[in-house]
């Protein structure tokens, strides 16, 4: 078992279900999947820009990316249906905790002027969403490799109902939100 998924049922189950006051075990709120996506959209004019990118995307994730397409044409960004312009991985189970281990613990403290991450990336269902500038945080990647720096986005999909339950889950988790 991964040392995320130990401290969560270890310690964050039973610190929820003091605090917000579960009666059954299973509505304690827990992560369900990690979705990181890439957009790459000068993947119009190179394609093997697209390329480059989910293999960066499985590298940093440990799973083979899925190259997104785009769903209808848009002429002012010379976009043509089914062009791919960007890749994306869902994370579940084993690969979700330690990908999410890795982030909070290596990934975020190499962020450079790094003081937290914001408290207002909730959705109001529970789901946060995190967006990193660059992908050189993560140690996997070789910096003399990289042509281009690329951000991806992150989000984390609890079972949670409100946000408030949803902060305080990833909150015991470890993950180091800003201070107000």
């Amino acid at each position: 078992m991964s040392r995320l998924k130990d401290r969560y049922v270890k310690d964050v189950v039973p610190a929820l279900t003091k605090e917000f006051g579960y009666t059954n075990i299973m509505a304690v709120p827990k992560i369900s999947k990690i979705v990181v996506n890439m957009g790459l959209g000068e993947g119009t004019q190179n394609a093997k820009i697209v390329d480059t990118g989910a293999d960066e995307l499985g590298k940093i994730t440990g799973q083979k990316a899925s190259i997104t397409r785009a769903k209808k044409s848009i002429a002012q960004f010379k976009v043509r249906q089914n062009m791919p312009i960007g890749a994306m991985v869902t994370l579940r189970g084993q690969r979700m905790y330690d990908f999410l281990d890795r982030l909070i613990a290596i990934a975020l403290p190499r962020v450079r002027d790094f003081r937290g991450i914001s408290p207002r990336g909730f959705d109001g269902r529970g789901n946060y969403t995190l967006g990193l500038r660059d992908q050189l945080i993560f140690p996997e990647i070789d910096y003399m490799k990289v042509d281009k720096g690329r951000g991806m986005n992150i989000s984390v999909v609890t079972t949670a109902k409100t946000n408030e339950e949803a902060r305080r889950l990833l909150q015991l988790i470890g993950m180091p939100f800003r201070q107000n």
